[in-house]
């Protein structure tokens, strides 16, 4: 990509799938990366294969859902690299319990847009000020393909997702004049180590089976996005939600 090299970005739920495969591929880019996670020892493994292979980066302790940690975690960025030029938001989860309308209790859904839209605010406020001083950025929030394709079987999750989409919107909108791009990502079925836990064989099977490709996604499909929106190559994309998913969802 151009226009990563010496760059400086912050990845949260960096530790595990989408968020370790962007990190690692933002570091080969030459970015230096600050990977946030609420399991910090994960963080700190990726950041240490990074350095292991040449390039920088750090990991810290990120609670995505205190509006402190993410200031922290902006901090780290200023405090180690001097700056900083993009924010992956990649939190996501809180999906236990998240059934129908009629049963998903008020802990489930407070705890759901905790996690996946309230976390991307406390972002956004958090590395908005550092970037607009810096004189532009971009904010890169991951999405699902979930608040769009009308699930029966969770409501609060893909509410959140929706609500989501408007903060990237609201952010390209308010701050494009200022320099600052807001995109989203939607993946489709990631083989993240997380769906190899929660998903069986089966399912897995029959989902390909649904998609116009030859195969379901791997973390370094999504890495692979995130990276051309932090990049001078992708300086003219904004306000933009992108499905990357094989085909499974088919968007204009």
């Amino acid at each position: 990509m151009r226009g990563l090299n010496g760059k400086v970005g912050v990845v949260a739920g960096g530790g595990r799938g989408i968020g370790a495969a962007t990190a690692r591929r933002l570091a080969e880019e030459g970015a230096a990366v600050v990977i946030g996670d609420i399991t910090e020892a994960w963080a700190n493994e990726v950041a240490a294969a990074i350095r292991e292979a040449g390039g920088r980066a750090v990991g810290v302790h990120l609670d995505g859902t205190k509006a402190a940690s993410q200031a922290a975690i902006v901090q780290a960025a200023l405090d180690e690299f001097g700056g900083l030029d993009f924010y992956h938001s990649n939190l996501a989860g809180g999906t236990e319990g998240d059934i129908d309308a009629l049963h998903c209790t008020e802990e489930v859904l407070d705890r759901s847009f905790a996690i996946n839209s309230k976390s991307h605010v406390f972002a956004t406020q958090a590395a908005l000020p550092v970037m607009l001083e810096r004189g532009g950025g971009a904010m890169i929030y991951t999405s699902s393909g979930a608040a769009i394709g009308g699930n029966a079987f969770q409501v609060a999750y893909p509410m959140t997702k929706n609500a989501l989409h408007a903060l990237v919107r609201h952010v390209a909108a308010k701050y494009g004049k200022k320099g600052i791009r807001s995109n989203g990502i939607c993946p489709g079925v990631v083989l993240t180590e997380a769906v190899a836990q929660h998903l069986t064989p089966e399912y897995v099977e029959a989902t390909l089976k649904t998609v116009p490709h030859t195969r379901l996604g791997q973390p370094e499909d999504i890495a692979a996005a995130v990276a051309f929106l932090a990049s001078d190559d992708g300086a003219w994309v904004n306000g933009q939600v992108w499905h990357v998913n094989g085909g499974l969802i088919k968007r204009d």
